[in-house]
């Protein structure tokens, strides 16, 4: 019993040396030289208050665990263990219903940016199952963790915090109760934070910008992104095709961009069964199955959606998810009229 109480008076003795060394540990990143240089680049630059905007950074909590995660994204896993989270029923039937329910905003956005609605909402369920998964994480501490302690990407989380701290400031809300995804992604639309400033829209003309509980505001602003970056309304988006043994392995590296014709492609030993015209520019994609690989091409849309996510993966597993949406949408829809 003796040895038990002074184990318990060490510990009491030593905790305001630890809530101390926790404190101050709290307090060492506002006196970092670069968050410093942050906070007069912004006092500077965007006329913020010193100390309130160092009082606002010094609640920051460095999150380690964000590190780890953002160093191994899901696109580095191999297609065929990337497209199960995705292509499955519940997130095709979810999306039928997100259709019916949302059936006027989606028209709408159709008609205005002429992105088809089951692309829209592919995008939607990939990336927070139609708001259900919207990210837990505080946008303050995931945005500071890039930001200043994961050097590979500092410069870009850097400059996204800078336009995190303009957006919050602009929409009048409170940047400590902002939550998101481990890279800063906010809302049912993910869109980062100069995102969300440049084409965030209020689709409802309610008065304000709301990503995370409103559909038609969501829906306008995915519309809007890929409209900016190029979208073709009625052009086509992917194709499955075969390619001869002897095929040009060059073609497969060339990056995402399109940069061959389909006259080309076709005389290089790529055999395209779908109807596009020969002066469609594409390129060649392999994807990565558990025996040989998958081949497709993608075109201008294609190319367009991986301006939201910077992968292959991620545009094929949008397409092919919007691809049974349409399906499933069309089929209820012939249950219906019989």
């Amino acid at each position: 019993m003796q040895s038990l109480n002074s184990f318990i008076l060490r510990i009491v003795c030593c905790f305001p040396l630890f809530i101390g060394i926790v404190y101050a540990a709290e307090q060492d990143l506002v006196e970092r030289p670069e968050v410093r240089q942050f906070i007069d680049q912004m006092v500077r630059k965007h006329q913020f208050n010193d100390n309130e905007l160092t009082q606002l950074l010094s609640q920051a909590r460095i999150q380690k665990k964000i590190i780890a995660i953002i160093s191994k994204p899901a696109e580095s896993k191999p297609w065929y263990e990337y497209r199960p989270i995705f292509i499955t029923s519940r997130r095709i039937t979810g999306g039928v219903e997100f259709w019916r329910k949302n059936k006027e905003p989606l028209t709408r956005a159709y008609e205005i940016y002429g992105v088809p609605p089951q692309i829209i909402i592919a995008i939607l369920g990939v990336e927070t199952f139609y708001g259900r998964q919207k990210g837990d994480y505080r946008m303050l501490d995931s945005l500071a963790t890039l930001a200043f302690d994961y050097p590979p990407r500092s410069k870009f989380f850097t400059s996204e915090l800078e336009q995190y701290l303009l957006m919050t400031r602009e929409e009048k809300i409170d940047p400590l109760t902002i939550t998101g995804s481990y890279a800063g992604a906010m809302g049912k639309a993910q869109f980062i934070s100069s995102s969300y400033r440049q084409y965030a829209v209020d689709f409802d003309n309610d008065g304000k910008r709301d990503l995370w509980d409103n559909n038609a505001d969501a829906i306008g602003s995915v519309a809007h992104y890929l409209n900016v970056h190029g979208w073709k309304k009625g052009q086509p988006v992917a194709s499955r095709v075969a390619v001869d043994a002897t095929i040009d392995t060059t073609l497969l590296n060339n990056g995402l961009k399109p940069n061959a014709s389909v006259s080309y492609l076709k005389e290089s030993g790529v055999h395209i069964k779908d109807a596009v015209a020969d002066d469609q520019q594409a390129a060649l994609i392999s994807l990565e199955t558990k025996s040989e690989p998958e081949y497709w091409v993608g075109y201008n849309n294609f190319y367009v959606i991986t301006r939201y996510n910077h992968s292959a993966l991620y545009a094929m597993v949008v397409y092919q998810l919007s691809e049974e949406i349409l399906a499933e949408s069309n089929h209820n829809m012939a249950a219906l009229m019989h």
